[in-house]
Parts: structure tokens; sequence; C-alpha cells
């Protein structure tokens, strides 16, 4: 009799070890794997340079005819036309259409230098640009030197560019107040 009870206990141990082993394989019947997906899209930064004159209309497109002592009204602001603040920063480009002279010398600028902070080749416009905010001017005149456009000038054009650039100011620190340390500036 002891004998058929230690059978009945090795019977009902073998049994819990199958079915141990079968619920095993059952549960991993009931795992699964995941996949999420989160997308991430980024805003973008749109802005309008403009370029006007004293009487607020806009500065021609072909430009103006100029004499050495000139003082042209031209000014330049830049409006932010995005739904995100940004740090901005303009440079001004000089040129002419003859490579022996020199343009960057024959134009004296009024640079805002309360509000725009030079710095590496570019003005740093010291404050955040909010959406459909505009700057206030960049310049508002720009004076041709009588000493530097001589008789060689006569004929040619010269040409002053603004260049702008602009990153978004949100989540993007600066140090001490100098929006040139604001991280994102693209290469020239």
């Amino acid at each position: 009799m002891l004998g058929k009870i230690k059978l009945k206990i090795m019977t009902i141990a073998l049994i819990a070890v199958i079915l141990t082993f079968f619920s095993q394989g059952t549960l991993a019947y009931y795992s699964t794997v995941g996949n999420a997906t989160n997308v991430v899209t980024s805003g973008s930064i749109r802005f309008i340079i403009h370029e006007k004159t004293d009487q607020g209309t806009d500065f021609p497109k072909e430009g103006v005819y100029i004499i050495p002592g000139d003082i042209v009204s031209k000014r330049v602001s830049i409006e932010n036309d995005c739904a995100h603040p940004f740090y901005l920063r303009v440079k001004i480009v000089y040129g002419i259409d003859s490579k022996e002279l020199s343009a960057e010398d024959c134009f004296k600028l009024n640079i805002n230098e309360e509000l725009w902070e030079f710095h590496d080749g570019w003005y740093y416009y010291t404050g955040i640009v909010k959406p459909g905010e505009t700057t206030p001017n960049v310049f508002s005149h720009v004076e041709i030197v009588g000493s530097k456009v001589d008789n060689s000038y006569i004929g040619k054009t010269l040409t002053l560019s603004v260049i702008a650039h602009a990153v978004q100011s949100e989540n993007n620190p600066i140090t001490d107040n100098n929006t040139y340390t604001a991280s994102g500036w693209p290469k020239e």
C-alpha cells in the first residue's frame, strides 16, 4: 500500500511537472512585442527683410544714382514672419563691379549700436524677435564717402547687400545676454 501511495505521489508530481512545462509554453503565446513611432516636427523660422526710405516707401530695387558726399535714406529692419521667437543677426556685404576698387570704404553706415552688437563680422540684434514683431532699424542712412569715391568710380556700380540669419530662441539659452552665443548659427 505504501508502494501505491508512492506511485500516486510520483504520478501526481509527474503530471504537475508536465503541466508546468506546458503552461510555460502556453504563457509564451500570450506575450507580445510592440513598437511605437514618435514623430517630432520642428517649426520653421521665417523673416522678411524690409528696406524702406525716409518716406516709408520701398527702397528702389534698381538702386539709386549717387554722387560723392550723398546721404541715401535706406532703413533696414527685419520682421518675424513665423510663430516662433528667434535671435537674429545681419551681415553687410559690399560689392562693386570692378576688382580694382574697394566698395567697403565707399560707404559709411549709421548702425544702431544700442540694439545691434558687432561680433565676428555680423551685427547681432540684442533682443528676441517675437512673432509678428519687426526689429528697430539696423541702420537708416548710407553716406557715400566723398574722399573715397573719386573719378575712378565713374560708371561703376556699388552694391550694399544685407544678409540675415535667425535661430530659435526657445530652449536656446545665451551667455551674458550675448545673442551671438546662441546655438545653431549657420556657417557662412
